[in-house]
């Protein structure tokens, strides 16, 4: 997995590259920690963003680690937000039942046939 934190235009933000499985869940943990930690509900809503637009593949053990991510942002007061998964994604989510504890945003244009 290749991966980035950032911080733009006060939103607390977490890329993800290639493959997201069980081999990159502990630093995918640590850096969503690390975002949820760094994000304040005062200042920025408390909202962290995963960009999940140039996820190749996914697995049920990386989709639960983002799960339990949404499920401590809550606790906290703040916001998880998967950004633009692609449609294998939101797929296992739908199949796992993990889409009623994550929050999806879809706001990239699928191109034809990725609906």
């Amino acid at each position: 997995m290749g991966s980035e934190v950032e911080l733009d235009a006060g939103e607390h933000r977490v890329v993800l590259v290639g493959d997201v499985d069980v081999r990159c869940t502990d630093r995918l943990r640590a850096e969503l920690d690390a975002a949820l930690a760094a994000s304040d509900p005062d200042a920025d809503d408390g909202l962290v963003v995963v960009d999940m637009r140039r996820v190749e593949c996914v697995d049920l053990t990386a989709l639960r680690v983002l799960a339990a991510a949404s499920y401590r942002a809550g606790a906290r007061g703040r916001r998880l937000v998967l950004r633009d998964p692609p449609p294998a994604v939101r797929r296992l989510l739908h199949l796992s039942h993990l889409i009623r504890v994550v929050e999806v945003q879809q706001t990239a244009r699928l191109a034809p046939g990725h609906a």
